[in-house]
């Protein structure tokens, strides 16, 4: 008997990520303390310094997945003289209702970040404010901190500065809606039309995102490309897993948002301000990217070179579309997990091997992201030239705490998306699926199938496997409780 036959899948999966969550030191439920200060906050902060710019008229929207309700970031475009282009962007201001040291605080500081499972969402603050008082939702007024960023025609940086304002979400939109708009292959989606100048404002900075774009490519930044599975559900009963790709749309944001963390970073530079950066160090594992690049018929130098990394991926995606993905994740596993890391005045921190940039932060997400509250607090201190909300050990230890929660989320997540996927499989042992190799080590060897795009251990016939290598696998068994799903090799 499955577990379909016994349980919804919803349930199942809330028990499991609740228990993983748990068992990871992570706090899935909001404690007492953290509850009572949530029902004395009756409404999202009001406009108390007149140097707070009113910018509520402007066609400020938000694009995000279609059911996302925590909204950290508006955005919107100006045409200035001379092909220049000024980009706002406006970050939800969460620190005027979450203090520091508060007992949401707290929990937000245990967790560092919302946890995205197939079971549903366990968010760092209340959907009381993380959807409501602090999100930048439609047509309501909230406060923000803005970040101004002036161009050039060719993508540029001119200049740039950061201030507070009250802003208002004209309107509230959707990735797939925008980018099939966008791409030509939908119509115009709703919410555009009934905001003067919005429609011609998009296509502003569709352009002017993919003029960032190319600019960080001409700099070695990297063209990846993963699949993300997101769970599809009638009802509770789960039915796929669906691949997510990216499009114009999304690239809107992450070119705007990489830009705005850009900025950030050298604000608290400039003000000799300590920042908690977020590094990717340059890959220990170079060298198996450089076979992977050889299998392909590339030739990589024998030290790291974003550059020329990047033009076999150019290269290799022109060669295989379909299989582009399937590369960009043995990429990313070989260039090795991010951290946070403070970098002092004066100092001189990793950049990012990924981003080809030398300054970034993680800023533009407070709501759901940790590391991002912490910046906005020594931005407001930095901007009103208050003294440092944190001191320099609380700092360092933050940043090591962020990091090892964020790899605690990240196995929740993985944990939770293997039992969801298991659940799936469960009634498909001894059926045989095309895969490649993810990870190999000591710990054991990981493949993932091309469809479904699910990932399980390689109990048989892992012998001379590395990361990259295709083959033919058969599945063995599943564990849905512990998330296991294992395969053998076939040829």
């Amino acid at each position: 008997m499955t577990h379909s036959d016994d349980r919804q899948h919803r349930s199942i999966l809330q028990s499991i990520a609740h228990r993983a969550m748990l068992d990871r030191g992570l706090a899935p439920d909001f404690p007492p303390r953290a509850i009572a200060e949530l029902d004395g906050i009756h409404g999202p902060a009001t406009r108390t310094a007149e140097s707070t710019r009113d910018l509520r008229n402007l066609p400020w929207c938000s694009i995000d997945n279609d059911d996302s309700r925590d909204l950290d970031q508006l955005t919107v475009a100006e045409a200035l003289p001379n092909g220049a282009v000024k980009i706002l962007v406006a970050i939800a201001d969460v620190d005027a209702l979450v203090k520091k040291q508060s007992p949401l605080d707290d929990h937000a500081r245990q967790n560092t970040t919302s946890v995205y499972t197939a079971a549903g969402i366990f968010p760092m603050l209340p959907e009381k404010l993380s959807t409501d008082f602090t999100s930048l939702n439609s047509q309501s007024d909230r406060l923000a901190i803005v970040v101004e960023i002036v161009l050039a025609g060719d993508g540029s940086l001119q200049s740039s500065d950061l201030y507070e304002a009250t802003v208002r979400n004209q309107a509230k939109l959707a990735y797939n809606s925008v980018a099939g708009w966008i791409e030509e292959n939908g119509p115009l989606p709703p919410g555009i039309d009934p905001v003067k100048g919005l429609e011609e404002n998009l296509r502003l900075q569709d352009r002017m995102a993919q003029r960032l774009k190319a600019l960080r490519h001409l700099h070695g930044a990297l063209d990846l490309e993963t699949i993300e599975a997101r769970p599809v559900f009638d009802g509770d009963i789960l039915k796929d897993l669906e691949a997510e790709k990216k499009n114009r749309a999304k690239e809107i944001i992450e070119d705007f948002m990489i830009a705005a963390n850009g900025v950030t970073a050298r604000y608290l530079a400039t003000k000799k301000f300590p920042a908690l950066r977020r590094v990717v160090r340059t890959p220990k594992r170079w060298d198996r990217i450089v076979e992977l690049a050889a299998e392909r018929g590339e030739a990589l130098p024998p030290e790291p070179d974003a550059k020329a990394l990047e033009k076999f991926l150019v290269s290799a995606k022109a060669a295989d579309p379909l299989r582009f993905a399937d590369l960009s994740l043995s990429v990313i596993k070989l260039l090795g997990a991010g951290e946070y890391v403070v970098e002092f005045p004066g100092g001189s921190a990793a950049g990012h091997f990924g981003l080809a940039v030398k300054d970034y932060t993680h800023s533009t997400a407070p709501n759901r992201r940790y590391p991002d509250l912490i910046t906005q607090r020594l931005l407001k201190a930095a901007m009103a030239s208050a003294p440092l909300p944190y001191e320099n050990d609380e700092l360092a230890e933050l940043a090591k705490h962020c990091t090892e929660q964020e790899d605690a989320v990240k196995k929740v997540e993985r944990q939770v998306t293997k039992s969801a996927a298991a659940l799936l499989l469960e009634s498909r042992i001894g059926e045989q699926f095309d895969a490649f190799v993810t990870g190999a080590s000591n710990k054991g060897t990981w493949v993932r199938l091309l469809h479904p795009p699910i990932e399980g251990r390689l109990e048989r016939g892992f012998e001379g496997l590395d990361v990259g290598r295709r083959l033919r696998v058969q599945l063995v068994g599943t564990n849905v409780e512990r998330g296991f799903i294992d395969f053998e090799r076939v040829a």
